[in-house]
């Protein structure tokens, strides 16, 4: 399977000129030489050269319009805008918006605007390229539910511990975690934690003896199947279950594609992101043939966009012409506050509800809710 259209070497880069990049610049864009440019000053402006017309401010076919006669600028808008302009209904709204925004988000009167599904949905958040968004999708998919109505666990595979720090659990050593879990089959509810703040979220931490699960698990019977085993044996039902996986495509990635039904692949809006993709896809194959049939690439989810990239906006058609319609609607945009959130142990849900990362992630949130409900429970 071939996923892609962008190639390195389809760029249109420009070529050197056939007189070399000393010969005079084309199009007129070049400065003019010190003394070409002396001269143009001592010259005096030809007398033939025709009357200059006047722009009137009452002439509606002028191209510019008069300067208003206390010396104000025009505040006719500029037809040329960079696409690096922010547009100021989106990057900078108004207070009034904002705090609709923020209140719709946090959900204090408790309304449940995400349906809950009528069976759970064990989700694997998986990609084997590092930093693409997996932990971050996880933990504000996570607690945008919960906020709204549903029962949710977070359940942290990367030894790195990322997902506990969002959602400020502790998970230093000595913190019971899913390694004890995996290793010693400890039961999962003795291991979750209740995520201070957000009603209905818990969190299964993992600490820094995660690293050596993946050789201690070698020589485990069944070996494949113990987190899956662990998520069964949960006394609780959890309308949701997000399994934030590590960088990876080891023996911890294939224990979470085990026990999952669903995969949501979170796809960072760069070249370097699609090329390991294929790799993936191939792995949740094996897993669909050999353990796990009923596991599904359900949702495919664009992070990290940057829209004053056109290479953002090739990455996105690319992604959305192959998979289709498991690519949600809802785009994740490059946003510093989802950056400053875990600083303080915290989602940008709850830091800046506000913000455009936090309405992205809440969009996205409710497009997978409404996915589940409509197609019985899978995305």
């Amino acid at each position: 399977m071939s996923v892609g259209g962008l190639h390195a070497g389809e760029q249109n880069v420009p070529q050197p000129r056939a007189g070399g990049y000393g010969s005079p610049p084309r199009f007129g864009y070049g400065a003019p030489q010190p003394q070409q440019a002396a001269d143009d000053l001592r010259a005096p402006a030809p007398s033939s050269a025709p009357p200059v017309p006047t722009a009137s401010a009452s002439s509606p076919t002028s191209p510019i319009s008069a300067a208003p006669a206390s010396g104000m600028p025009s505040t006719q808008p500029d037809e040329h805008v960079s696409r690096e302009t922010p547009s100021p209904d989106e990057d900078d709204p108004p207070l009034a918006m904002e705090a609709l925004r923020a209140v719709q988000i946090l959900n204090p009167s408790g309304e449940i605007i995400m349906p809950r599904p009528d069976h759970p949905r064990v989700i694997c958040v998986a990609n084997q390229k590092g930093g693409v968004g997996k932990t971050t999708t996880t933990v504000n998919l996570a607690v945008a539910l919960a906020l709204h109505g549903n029962r949710v666990l977070v359940v942290d595979l990367d030894p790195q511990g990322n997902a506990s720090t969002g959602l400020n659990v502790p998970h230093h050593a000595g913190v019971p975690d899913v390694y004890d879990c995996l290793i010693d089959n400890v039961p999962l509810a003795e291991v979750a934690q209740p995520v201070e703040g957000i009603p209905n979220l818990y969190c299964v931490p993992a600490t820094i003896d995660l690293a050596g699960a993946e050789i201690e698990l070698v020589s485990v019977v069944a070996r494949e199947s113990r987190l899956a085993r662990a998520i069964a044996g949960h006394p609780e039902k959890f309308d949701y279950v997000f399994i934030d996986c590590p960088p990876s495509l080891g023996l911890l990635t294939v224990n979470a594609l085990c026990a999952a039904q669903e995969v949501l692949i979170p796809i960072q809006c760069e070249y370097y992101a699609l090329e390991g993709l294929n790799q993936l896809i191939n792995n949740i194959n094996l897993v669909r043939q050999h353990l796990n049939p009923t596991l599904d690439v359900s949702t495919i989810l664009l992070t990290m966009y940057d829209r004053r990239t056109r290479l953002a906006d090739a990455v996105e058609q690319d992604v959305r012409n192959h998979f289709g319609t498991k690519v949600l609607n809802a785009v994740i945009p490059r946003n510093v506050r989802v950056s400053e959130a875990p600083s303080y142990g915290q989602s940008v849900m709850t830091y800046d509800p506000g913000s455009r990362g936090a309405t992205s992630y809440f969009e996205a949130a409710l497009e997978i809710a409404m996915r589940g409900v409509n197609t019985g429970g899978t995305a």
